[in-house]
Order: structure tokens, then C-alpha cells, then sequence
């Protein structure tokens, strides 16, 4: 994979050109953006991969919905249905996504939770049911020129940042560098805990924001316990077990799970794996499963693993988290 894509390597300006001229055409006007007079957030990033864009949205759900009426508003990635869904008890990973799939199990009391490729469509059904989202948090939608939303924040990661990245096919980002200009606030995310300031100083020199622009690291803050359909156990107690991740880089969980020292083997798949029948086959005969809380969403409607199956919950940590909620805050009553 790694050779094919240096091989494709003369493509390379292609589409750094067509990209590059799509955005220019939306700056000048050419190609419109719709607007909007009530707050609308995206959280998203240039490069294809895991950034932390799910617990991102969560962190903002956290921060909003004891004051706000708010919405999420996702894609819906490899669901089976079509058009716009807003999420209700009906719902499932296979019919809105995942991710959104997940913000509904966990908010589905203080939020609402929506799906619709078109982004402009999605946000007008929104705004259009009586009990209307006063807020609406984009997921994934930095490179959905059509909505232009009023506050961007974008995410890369700490060990794949994107002014060290080339656009595809050789590299991983979805669009030019230059499009990073867009961003209110760009979090460095997946940080290890032990920055120095020094290092925080390089990668804000590199960066080099607007005046406008704010930067920020997180990092991700594992639970102590792992958390079925009906128990909770702590992690210490965990024995040998079965390790499950469908996710773009299970890396950082795989560390700290071995720098607890504990035994496990590990099923690493694809990002958003569709879990076949054989592999349900061969997870039932695992005594113990730990997973991500993205890939619980996708397992959980097994009834064979009701007993055995584990999701680690993670959250997102803000290195100063008081001026961070006080932008996103600000932002949302000035246009309210």
C-alpha cells in the first residue's frame, strides 16, 4: 500500500490543484455557501484518519447542552439508509451510522441526533421540527463547503499533523495545508501527556495561526473502568482477555492497555469494519472482549455476546480548557 502510494505520486499535483481550486472558487463566491443566523459549529480536519473528531463532538455536547437545544449532525458513514434520519429508539448503528449511534446512547435524553449526506438539507429538516435545535454540532464536515459554518474547529493529530502531511493520493490529506486557514481554533490532538512546553512552542511555530485563530492540545483520558449492556468492571480486575478495535489507529489504547500490564491479544480490523457472521463466530468462543466504544455500538446487538462484551470509555482532555469553553461559549451567544 505504502509503495502504490508513491508510486501514484505524479497525481499528486492533480488534485492538489482541483482541491485548491474548489476552495478558491467557494472564498471568491463563485461557488455559494449557505449561512446561517444561529450558531452552527464543525468539527473536522484535512486529513482522512482518526483525529478524535467523535470524542470532540462529545466534549462540545458536554460543554453546551445544559444551556442550549443541541443538535448533532453527521454523514452517517456505511449506514443502510438514505436521506436525512433523526435518531430515535428505533434507531441502530446500521441505520444512522456508528458514531452518531453512539452520541445517541450516551445524550439521547439532552440532545438530538441527526444524519444526512447533504449537510445544507439536514440542518433545513432540523431547524424545521418544532422543538428546534438552537445549536448544531457538524461532525466531519470541514471539506462541506455548501454549509458554511460559523465557527470551524479543526483537529490533527500529535504524531501525524498535517503541515508535515501531503495531500492524497501519496500523503493523507483531503485537501491542501492552506485549508487550515478556515479554522477558528486547531487542537493537536492525541498528545502524550508529558508535552513540554518547548515542544508545544515547535509545533505553534510550524502551525504559525492567525491572529484570529487559537490553538490548543489535548490529549485522551482513559476510564479506570470498562463498561458492559449491564455491568461495569474495573480495569485492574480485567485478566486475560480479547482486545477488538475497529478504528483508524488503536495505537494510543493498545499502549495503555500494555502499560498496565495486563494480557491480552489483539483483533485489529479496518476503520469501521463490518463485522461478518464468521467473525461473530469466532469472538463468541473469546471469554473476555474489550473494545472501543464505537465498535460496542456495532457489536452490542449481538445477543451470544451480551456477557463478554466490554467498551472502554475515553474522554477528551483540554490543556486549558477555561479559554477553549470560553470561545466556543462566546460564540454561541453572540449569535444567538
Amino acid at each position: 500500500m505504502i509503495f502504490l502510494r508513491y508510486i501514484l505520486f505524479p497525481v499528486v499535483p492533480v488534485y492538489y490543484l482541483v482541491t485548491w481550486l474548489r476552495n478558491r472558487l467557494y472564498d471568491l463566491g463563485i461557488k455559494k455557501s449557505t449561512a446561517y443566523d444561529f450558531p452552527v459549529i464543525c468539527v473536522g480536519n484535512l486529513s482522512v484518519g482518526g483525529t478524535g473528531k467523535t470524542p470532540m463532538i462529545e466534549y462540545l455536547v458536554t460543554l453546551l447542552k445544559d444551556d442550549f437545544l443541541v443538535a448533532t449532525l453527521s454523514r452517517g458513514y456505511k449506514r443502510k439508509t438514505e436521506g436525512f434520519q433523526l435518531a430515535n429508539k428505533d434507531a441502530t448503528a446500521e441505520s444512522i451510522g456508528d458514531e452518531p449511534f453512539q452520541f445517541y446512547n450516551k445524550f439521547k435524553n439532552d440532545i438530538l441526533v441527526a444524519v444526512d449526506a447533504n449537510r445544507t438539507n439536514g440542518i433545513k429538516q432540523l431547524r424545521s421540527i418544532d422543538d428546534q435545535p438552537e445549536v448544531i454540532l457538524l461532525d466531519d464536515a470541514f471539506q462541506h463547503r455548501k454549509v458554511k459554518a460559523g465557527f470551524n474547529i479543526l483537529l490533527t493529530t500529535y504524531s501525524n499533523p498535517y503541515f508535515k502531511d501531503v495531500v492524497l493520493p501519496t500523503g493523507n490529506l483531503r485537501e491542501p495545508r492552506s485549508g487550515s486557514k478556515r479554522a477558528n481554533i486547531i487542537v493537536i490532538t492525541k498528545c502524550p501527556n508529558d508535552l513540554s512546553d518547548a515542544e508545544r512552542d515547535a509545533i505553534l511555530k510550524k502551525i504559525a495561526p492567525e491572529t484570529n485563530q487559537h490553538v490548543f492540545f489535548s490529549s485522551i483520558s482513559y476510564s479506570n473502568n470498562v463498561i458492559s449492556s449491564n455491568m461495569t468492571k474495573s480495569i485492574e480486575a480485567l485478566e486475560d482477555f480479547t482486545l477488538v478495535t475497529g478504528i483508524a489507529n488503536a495505537t494510543p489504547l493498545v499502549n495503555f492497555l500494555s502499560e498496565k500490564e495486563l494480557r491480552f491479544e489483539h483483533l485489529n480490523f479496518k476503520d469501521h469494519h463490518e463485522f461478518s457472521k464468521q467473525d461473530i463466530v469466532e469472538l463468541n468462543k473469546k471469554e473476555l472482549i474489550v473494545t472501543t466504544e464505537k465498535d460496542f455500538m456495532r457489536l452490542k446487538q449481538y445477543e451470544s455476546l451480551q456477557d463478554k462484551l466490554f467498551y472502554l470509555p475515553i474522554s477528551v482532555v483540554i490543556n486549558d480548557t477555561e479559554k477553549m469553553n470560553g470561545l466556543i461559549r462566546d460564540f454561541v451567544k453572540t449569535k444567538l
